[in-house]
């Protein structure tokens, strides 16, 4: 059975040209809508989109002048520029067709038509108009894959039992739609885990995109996910796609959803639970089709108690959840990323072979790793480049200096802990009283509670 594509619009105050065409169309068109009134034009598009749009010239009886379907044409380019727009007229005048072509009409229509020639130049723009769809997606894909391309990823290292774990669930889940949420402390490698799940997923051969909500700031969040069109607000000089109309078909990462404000997470909700958006500044309801990862170091659960976020939402992010483990969960795992790096490093700076003392492989399992697999990264990284023998002390790594620093960090949360209880004490452990002394937020004060443990 043939497929059908396209979506058309029919733009005409003659019952018969409206029939005739819809007749014509039916069999090749995925839809064809008509309407009368050009009147109706900016109410129609400003709710859906075609692939292409038949203008008639003329609206009035006895008038053939061409004027209306001009005026008709540039209200239309206003309010979309991609759509081709194709016009018809009863009377074939060449001076008319080009008037209207340089004013941006795709093509010219003379009426009757042949209804062979006819189809085939509809199917024709429908290709054009689908095809230039997909260029400006692409495009908008690349610009947007252009800021991650030169992050940094490996494929995953070590051994241990948690990690078994992951690997395990990122079997089970890739084959499936179903969305998840990874938890985890910064540096552990959840988007590393994301990555690996939508590589062994069905959608594999399509864009993998990520957002780091916590590097947007909330006035900008909303145009990033969405996009927007021209003249949404003052900088939006042009329409843009945004990362979930662009990751339409693939997956996308949202990373830090923490972080995301109650009016965003509003409407995330609702595109999940309708597989629709609409970009800032208009009403035209744009179908996705994207798997959605998401990922915290936040405890979700906490931010559902206090307010902070929708416990629908939680459940619709949350069908599958992986916690991603800190290095100090992983044991020897340290020493498989270490030699790693080492390798990795020494070859880069063309250092030679460089071999871990089994000294230093003892302070580096027992050291916090406070950054997880980020710090231990940066940490032998720095280690190569300043080292100048073969076989790394533990005093190479810098790892005491690294520990008076923590040290200083954590008498400073000591003394953090002991002011908070005093105003808490202070005001009979009212909570809006002692934030307003302490000049943070209430939330500030709900997970400094929940940190040090205050009752």
């Amino acid at each position: 059975m043939k497929t059908k594509s396209g979506k058309i619009l029919v733009i005409d105050d003659n019952d018969f040209v409206l029939k005739t065409v819809k007749q014509l169309l039916k069999y090749e068109c995925e839809s064809v809508t008509t309407i009368k009134n050009p009147n109706q034009i900016h109410s129609i598009l400003s709710k859906e989109s075609f692939d292409v749009i038949l203008l008639d010239m003329n609206f009035k009886a006895g008038i053939n002048t061409g004027n209306e379907g001009l005026f008709w044409l540039e209200e239309i380019l206003k309010l979309d520029t991609n759509t081709p727009v194709i016009m018809i007229t009863a009377y074939g005048d060449i001076e008319l067709a080009v008037k209207a072509i340089k004013k941006g009409a795709t093509d010219f229509i003379s009426k009757p038509w042949d209804a062979e020639k006819f189809i085939t130049t509809i199917l024709n723009t429908i290709k054009l108009s689908q095809s230039k769809r997909k260029n400006e997606i692409l495009e908008t894909r690349q610009g947007q894959l252009n800021q991650d391309i030169n992050k940094p990823f490996e494929d995953f290292i070590g051994s241990s039992d948690k990690m078994k774990e992951v690997f395990s669930l990122i079997e089970k889940v890739s084959k499936t739609d179903a969305n998840i949420l990874i938890l985890g402390e910064n540096g552990t490698g959840k988007e590393l885990i994301a990555r690996e799940i939508h590589k062994r997923s069905d959608k594999a051969n399509e864009i993998f995109m990520t957002v780091d909500i916590a590097s947007i700031s909330d006035t900008l969040i909303e145009s990033e996910l969405f996009g927007y069109v021209k003249g949404a607000f003052t900088d939006a000089k042009e329409d843009r796609i945004g990362r979930l109309e662009s990751a339409s078909g693939g997956t996308l990462f949202l990373d830090e959803i923490g972080n995301l404000s109650q009016a965003i997470q509003a409407k995330l909700l609702t595109v999940l639970q309708n597989r629709k958006i609409y970009r800032v500044g208009s009403t035209k309801e744009i179908p996705i089709d994207v798997r959605l990862i998401c990922a915290t170091n936040n405890n979700i659960e906490d931010l559902i108690e206090q307010g902070q976020f929708r416990e629908d939402l939680f459940y619709r992010i949350n069908t599958i959840q992986i916690h991603s483990p800190s290095l100090k969960e992983r044991g020897a795992d340290v020493i498989e990323l270490a030699k790693f790096y080492l390798n990795k490093y020494t070859e880069k700076y063309k250092k030679g072979d460089v071999r871990i003392s089994k000294g230093a492989e003892l302070e580096l399992m027992n050291y916090p790793w406070k950054g997880n697999v980020r710090e231990l990264i940066h940490t032998m990284e720095k280690t190569v480049i300043l080292c100048e023998k073969p076989e790394l002390s533990a005093d190479d790594f810098y790892l005491k200096s690294a520990q008076v620093i923590e040290n200083k960090s954590n008498k400073l949360e000591d003394v953090e802990k002991s002011t908070i209880q005093k105003v808490l004490e202070k005001h009979k452990g009212n909570l809006t009283k002692t934030a307003k002394e302490l000049d943070i937020s209430r939330t500030t004060l709900y997970l400094k509670l929940k940190k040090y443990d205050i009752q």
